[in-house]
């Protein structure tokens, strides 16, 4: 009889920080001793293929302790997993303008924003856990901005039709969005997201423009880029600073 053992297994962990579960990869190999890591992008303990489940589960708690450390001495990481932490009095530039935050927590269920000038106010609720805080501001401050932006965004895709395409357009919508930089509907709904707003105003004219294309194309064949290219050539550097940037647009 041969028996094989595996020489490597490996699991996944959870440790908790300000109210939030983060993944931990758990990984058990021949190696002796024990290791764990902290990156932007992933958390590792490394024990030995013979740890027990209890051994494993007192690592975990030694990790989450070592990571609150690491995320207290280096906000970068912090920032990786929870999202950028706003501060009272904090600027905030969006294209050519400029926010004052004013930030306070209250004793509420709900969140709000509203524009005094140039301060945005959010009041969040104060219940809310680092990562929960992070996901609300960023809603709220959007949509603040946007509404701020709307008229000019909205002047600017009229008079870019008027000079290119010349299609029927339904309305324009400048809302935060994540996966795309906008989008455009059958009906002719030209939809641009707020993070396109903290890219240089060429690139924004270039994704208009992208937008304005579909509504003779709404796909992207090789009659849609001549389209594109007809009216702006070099719309290949735009489309690589959005892909090199692309992490910096946003709140």
């Amino acid at each position: 009889m041969v028996l094989f053992f595996a020489k490597k297994r490996t699991l996944k962990g959870l440790i908790h920080i300000d109210g939030v579960a983060l993944p931990v990869r758990v990984v058990l190999d021949l190696a002796s001793g024990h290791y764990y890591s902290l990156t932007t992008r992933r958390i590792t303990l490394r024990l030995p293929i013979t740890a027990s489940e209890a051994m494993i589960r007192d690592f975990l708690h030694t990790v989450q302790e070592w990571v609150k450390v690491q995320f207290e001495q280096q906000p970068a990481y912090r920032e990786a997993y929870f999202g950028k932490q706003f501060r009272h009095g904090e600027l905030l530039t969006v294209g050519e303008r400029k926010y004052v935050l004013s930030l306070e927590f209250k004793d509420r269920i709900t969140s709000s924003a509203k524009l005094v000038g140039d301060t945005i106010c959010l009041e969040l609720n104060e219940n809310l856990n680092s990562w929960q805080r992070t996901k609300t501001a960023k809603t709220l401050l959007s949509r603040i901005v946007a509404k701020d932006f709307q008229k000019e965004i909205a002047h600017r895709v009229t008079e870019m039709n008027a000079r290119t395409f010349r299609q029927p357009i339904r309305s324009i919508n400048l809302k935060y969005n994540h996966s795309n930089w906008g989008s455009c509907s059958n009906a002719g709904n030209v939809n641009l997201s707020t993070r396109l707003l903290f890219a240089p105003r060429s690139v924004q004219d270039y994704v208009i423009l992208h937008e304005l294309a579909h509504l003779i194309e709404m796909n992207h064949s090789d009659r849609f880029w001549a389209l594109v290219s007809q009216h702006m050539p070099d719309y290949q550097q735009a489309e690589k600073w959005l892909k090199t940037h692309r992490a910096k647009c946003d709140f």
